[in-house]
């Protein structure tokens, strides 16, 4: 089972849930495929008015799928075609998407998922919520597209946090720091982002659309000096011993030695 990302409309909302059993949702390279051919799909549908994008079974998205990497982590070829297409896919086709993007996150939102859920407009979460990227571990750096993504979204003092430290930070901090709309009780999470869903269908579609094109415009902006000169090295670490022993370390259930 490699995942999956399922897309369900009713009543000009679109339902986008991620789903990779037994993995708290980890994103597989499949999964970033299907959430840009999801997201193209949405933004072509002129009757939708929101989308609501969730993990299916009390977790949002632990991070990437770590079963997958070494078949493609340890070649720089391999790896900036993993970031550049099939994670940046994916995301891209977020960024891209003129209708309004609700985030429903539970339990676990590491890497992938804080990626994902940077892409988003609103983002509600339960209480109990988790936030990461604790990728040091593993003996690798977040890509840079990936992180101006983060950072801009996060804030640079929970970003460094996160990577620099591994540190794992809950929602009320990051509700206080500016990443989440609002923190819910678990019992309610569902029905809070219903009702926003509503709300935000009910209201000028023409306007949210050009809303959104606007605040595109302005944060590629930003993210223009990821993209720049600094890509074309990002990637050399991919032979590294550190980044081998990381992945490596994590697979055998073992602590790394750095």
């Amino acid at each position: 089972m490699t995942g999956q990302v399922r897309l369900a409309i009713a009543d000009s909302v679109a339902q986008v849930t991620l789903s990779h059993p037994g993995k708290l949702n980890a994103m597989s390279r499949g999964m970033w495929q299907e959430l840009r051919a999801v997201f193209a799909t949405i933004q072509q549908d002129a009757a939708l008015r929101c989308v609501v994008l969730a993990g299916e079974g009390g977790n949002f998205c632990a991070g990437g799928d770590i079963s997958e990497y070494a078949a493609f982590r340890f070649e720089e070829a391999s790896l900036r075609h993993f970031h550049d297409e099939l994670v940046w896919g994916g995301l891209q086709a977020m960024l891209d998407c003129d209708v309004p993007v609700i985030a429903q996150i539970e339990g676990a939102c590491m890497g992938a998922g804080l990626e994902i859920a940077s892409c988003c407009d609103l983002r509600l979460a339960s209480a109990s919520a988790k936030f990461g990227a604790p990728i040091a571990k593993l003996g690798f750096p977040m890509a840079p597209r990936e992180l101006a993504l983060v950072m801009t979204a996060a804030g640079e003092l929970s970003a460094r946090e996160m990577l620099l430290a591994a540190a794992v930070l809950d929602a009320p901090t990051l509700v206080q720091r500016g990443f989440l709309n609002r923190v819910v009780p678990e019992a309610q999470v569902g029905e809070e982002v219903s009702a926003s869903a509503v709300r935000v269908a009910r209201l000028a579609p023409q306007a949210a659309r050009l809303n959104k094109q606007s605040f595109r415009a302005l944060a590629q902006v930003q993210r223009a000096l990821a993209a720049t000169d600094l890509v074309a090295n990002a990637y050399a670490y991919a032979a590294s011993a550190e980044h081998r022993e990381g992945v490596t370390a994590f697979v055998d259930k073992r602590a790394p030695q750095f």
